[in-house]
């Protein structure tokens, strides 16, 4: 039951809705995360993409936030999720002329809503909320889900862990490869092309959430299309500076971050730094909107780059999945920013290696989902800080 058909399912930061894939994954097994024996481009035989209704929506970035009752509205919130989430392997199913009974099993990433790993007590915690059991049952499919809490268990972060994944798929001997997952939240995955070097990853700062909720706030639209707004504005050089002194772009790997220190506090908390300066230079200051998403564009473009000339200065290609890979606007920046940091150093969609970019991380997660059947590690230490390898998932059988 290692091989076959596996079906993976992933809703982010961005919280636009859940990706499902429908993958045919190979029987053979590595003998653990950094074998050599590669998946290449995996077999996709579908790939469907729905969105969240917007009270689920509204309900899921609610949670990200202390508030009343909420062990009540996390649990309907979970289950609403799951029916989501069921829907969406019916779609998915569909399209690939597949039925229920040919799928091994589902990985499913569930939606993040809490994610403090190593604070409080000392271990902290990741909340992902969904209802496994019930997805089992409306799908007939068994599920493996809520795969970040063991390695959290191990002293980890519990993210990122595509970067098993991207070295399965993206990683090429002799050549230094990174992979830029843009999703609300960036991650990074650094893969050496020496022999024997270690996979490593991290968070490197925000995806597409500043600049989606400033989109929401000032347009009411869920995205920059294209960045086409971020592109007609300019970049404000002292919101940038104050935005670029968050402390945790200098903090060291081992890293993860989400919705808990990137939100529309932390972007009003920049604006308002940033007038008070002005005020005291005496300088009037009323941004135009379209400046200030230049300049949330320009910070993710910057951090990421920064963090890849640090940890991987060699790197010859940059590949970009997720959301923002369909940015045009970050897509330029970035390529910019890498020329002028990393000369002749390559930044391309991840679908120029054979995986659409928006596909990478439902994928990543039917992958996680095998090598839990299989009981071998789906962590990376050198990733996530833990203390070991760990066999992630919990299984909720059809």
């Amino acid at each position: 039951m290692s091989g076959g058909l596996f079906v993976g399912l992933m809703s982010g930061t961005s919280l636009d809705g859940v990706d499902a894939a429908l993958v045919r994954l190979p029987e053979a097994a590595p003998t653990d995360v950094d074998s050599t024996l590669q998946l290449r481009s995996p077999q996709v035989l579908a790939f469907v993409h729905l969105p969240f209704p917007s009270s689920l929506r509204t309900e899921l970035l609610a949670l990200n936030t202390p508030g009343t009752n909420e062990l009540h509205r996390a649990a309907l919130a979970a289950n609403g999720l799951a029916r989501v989430y069921a829907q969406a392997v019916g779609d998915v199913l569909a399209a690939g002329e597949c039925s229920a009974g040919s799928v091994t099993a589902l990985g499913a990433h569930g939606q993040t809503v809490r994610h403090r790993p190593g604070e409080f007590d000392g271990l902290g915690y990741t909340t992902q909320l969904l209802n496994g059991a019930l997805l089992a049952e409306l799908s007939g499919i068994q599920v493996v889900c809520d795969f970040r809490s063991r390695d959290v268990a191990a002293g980890g972060q519990g993210a990122p862990l595509v970067p098993a994944f991207h070295a399965q798929v993206f990683a090429r001997p002799g050549q230094d490869v990174a992979v830029l997952n843009l999703g609300g939240i960036a991650n990074l995955t650094l893969l050496p092309g020496e022999a024997g070097a270690q996979v490593r990853g991290f968070d490197c700062g925000p995806g597409n959430v500043l600049m989606d909720t400033w989109c929401q706030q000032q347009r009411g639209l869920a995205f920059d299309a294209d960045g086409d707004w971020a592109a007609s504005g300019e970049v404000l050089p002292d919101l940038l500076d104050i935005a670029l002194a968050e402390p945790y772009f200098a903090r060291q790997p081992p890293k993860s971050t989400g919705r808990d220190l990137f939100h529309a506090d932390w972007l009003a908390n920049c604006l308002a730094d940033c007038l008070a300066g002005c005020l005291a230079r005496r300088a009037l200051w009323t941004p135009a909107a379209q400046d200030v998403q230049a300049t949330w564009a320009e910070l993710t473009a910057r951090t990421a780059i920064s963090a890849l000339q640090t940890h991987l200065p060699r790197a010859g290609r940059l590949l970009v999945c997720g959301g923002g890979a369909r940015n045009r606007h970050l897509m330029l920046r970035l390529a910019a920013l890498g020329q002028s940091h990393m000369p002749g150093m390559q930044v391309l969609a991840a679908d120029s290696e054979g995986v659409p970019a928006e596909q990478v991380e439902a994928l990543a997660f039917a992958w996680l989902a095998q090598t839990a059947l299989r009981h071998q590690p789906g962590n990376l230490p050198a990733v996530t800080g833990a203390l070991g390898t760990r066999v992630l998932g919990a299984l909720y059988p059809a």
